[in-house]
């Protein structure tokens, strides 16, 4: 696809609207599966340039669908959810709500806004059918597995390509691609583990059994999962995030809560690591005589992130011929998750149908001042001081999301005159 086509020509109409949806956005974030207000916003974006809104999918989710006759049906995905983290960034339109959109959905949001604005605006270069996602819960890697559970695709219709970008800490204006020779993004589970002990007294700690004690043999035995029964070469990492037990310090408590979230570059690698922490609460449950057996619940699990090669290779070739060689990189196998790979299979057979090809790569945020200052001093996605300069990512981010878009939507013939 040539850089003049002439849809893209058309870009700077729309990110003076998508600008507006991303501050507003920023200003208001909502925490995973509370995106009421945000997803109303998306929602009344798209039913203001024309699209088929439904709300409600899934919990929040929104679809947004513009049929513009015969052709594939490309899906294109941005997440409403923001964490629970105060933010410091000191902008002047930062949250102050005890949330934070530290992880770029804001921007992603309004990048598919845009990208919905300039393809209502040139129905006359494609055709097709495109279906905008507002997926809720991303966070808690359960968002995308309800929108599917709540028909999506029955719904919707079956895409021929699920497209996704996300912010990274590289220059505003550059996009990465995956480099094919593994995953973009790693396996990942979360489970909710409680340990039973019995209350009592803290003056009569022979009379109780304690499970702050046992949590403590728990969190430090647990680390040996990475440490002791990964190969070197094995890319796993256990994160105990969350520990909750007590009331007051001269109260043994009855329970104690652990959040553990688990990573993995491939699903067996992610398997072996479950089947070790059951083993290991399990067991200190046994050598600290708990009264009953922990209960152990899975709270998400999603698959390592492939994207399909031959639909990548294209897209890559579409942001080389759109921004030149020199702004388009690789990106290497992370450690982070999503849920994106729910939405397909990779290009992987599934059931004996082949599976749903996925494109997903990485966009900068930082502007040449900051880059030029220290690329490892820029904040990180998750920090409370990440602040995507806005002015020099949101365009890039429009463009490259509408290229790809339109280079697998269905091309309209230009029309030649008559002799």
């Amino acid at each position: 696809m040539p850089q003049t086509h002439p849809a893209l020509a058309r870009a700077d109409e729309v990110v003076r609207p998508a600008l507006t949806l991303y501050l507003d956005v920023h200003r208001t974030p909502e925490l995973s599966g509370e995106e009421r207000r945000t997803a109303a916003l998306f929602a009344d974006r798209l039913a203001a340039l024309g699209y088929e809104v439904t709300r409600g999918i899934g919990g929040h989710g929104v679809v947004g669908e513009l049929r513009n006759g015969e052709g594939p049906r490309v899906y294109v995905r941005a997440e409403l959810d923001a964490l629970p983290l105060a933010e410091l960034t000191g902008l002047p339109y930062a949250s102050d709500n005890g949330a934070m959109h530290a992880c770029g959905h804001d921007l992603h949001l309004a990048a598919a806004a845009g990208t919905a604005d300039l393809l209502a605006r040139t129905t006359a270069h494609w055709r097709g059918t495109l279906v905008v996602l507002g997926q809720p819960a991303e966070e808690t890697l359960t968002g995308a597995r309800a929108m599917l559970d709540d028909g999506l695709y029955a719904r919707f219709g079956r895409p021929d390509v699920v497209l996704a970008q996300h912010t990274a800490p590289l220059p505003a204006g550059m996009v990465a691609h995956g480099s094919g020779h593994g995953p973009l993004a790693a396996a990942s589970a979360a489970l909710s583990v409680v340990l039973h002990g019995r209350g009592g007294h803290a003056a009569t700690p022979h009379l109780t059994v304690d499970p702050v004690v046992t949590a403590a043999a728990v969190i430090s035995r647990l680390q040996t999962v990475v440490s002791r029964e990964s190969a070197p070469a094995e890319q796993v990492t256990l994160t105990v995030g969350t520990v909750r037990a007590g009331t007051a310090v001269n109260v043994v408590p009855d329970t104690a809560e652990l959040g553990i979230g688990l990573r993995a570059l491939t699903d067996e690698s992610l398997n072996r690591a479950l089947a070790a922490v059951e083993r290991i609460v399990r067991a200190e449950c046994g050598a600290s005589a708990c009264p009953r057996e922990p209960d152990l619940t899975a709270v998400s699990r999603s698959p390592a992130l492939w994207g399909d090669p031959a639909t990548t290779r294209a897209i890559r070739n579409v942001h080389t011929a759109l921004y030149g060689p020199q702004r388009v990189g690789t990106w290497p196998p992370s450690m982070a998750a999503e849920d994106f790979p729910l939405y397909g299979d990779a290009g992987l057979a599934v059931h004996g149908e082949a599976g749903i090809p996925l494109v997903y790569w990485m966009f900068g945020t930082a502007s040449p001042k900051q880059w030029a200052v220290s690329p490892a001093l820029l904040p990180p996605n998750h920090s409370p001081h990440f602040a995507p300069d806005i002015r020099t990512a949101l365009p890039p981010a429009i463009t490259a999301l509408t290229a790809a878009a339109l280079d697998r939507l269905g091309a309209v013939a230009p029309h030649t005159p008559g002799n």
